[in-house]
């Protein structure tokens, strides 16, 4: 079992925090953002930055794009491809096939 090393980083914002891993999210930004509005509510926050970092922030956007391309964003799962589904559904939306 192998312990991960946390190291200091420091944001554009200039806030310092520890992490281990290579995610660049500098985690009091995120608690700054305030509230997501839309279908990006229902997802994780890695998930809901893998489509914003993307450009993809309306299901319109995200129509464009096949399932097998949005698992290919670092931070998005298969858990949220339903989730996702069920959004573009509602309004009479697919994925690209």
């Amino acid at each position: 079992m192998t312990i991960s090393k946390k190291t200091l980083r420091t944001c554009k914002n200039g806030h310092q925090y520890y992490k281990s891993s290579d995610c660049p999210t500098c985690p009091i930004c995120e608690k700054e953002r305030g509230t997501i509005n839309g279908f990006l509510t229902s997802l994780s926050a890695p998930a809901r930055r893998a489509l914003e970092t993307n450009g993809i922030t309306t299901l319109q956007k995200l129509s464009t794009y096949s399932e097998k391309d949005i698992l290919q964003f670092h931070g998005m799962g298969p858990a949220s491809i339903p989730k996702l589904r069920a959004a573009l559904k509602e309004k009479g939306l697919s994925f690209r096939n």
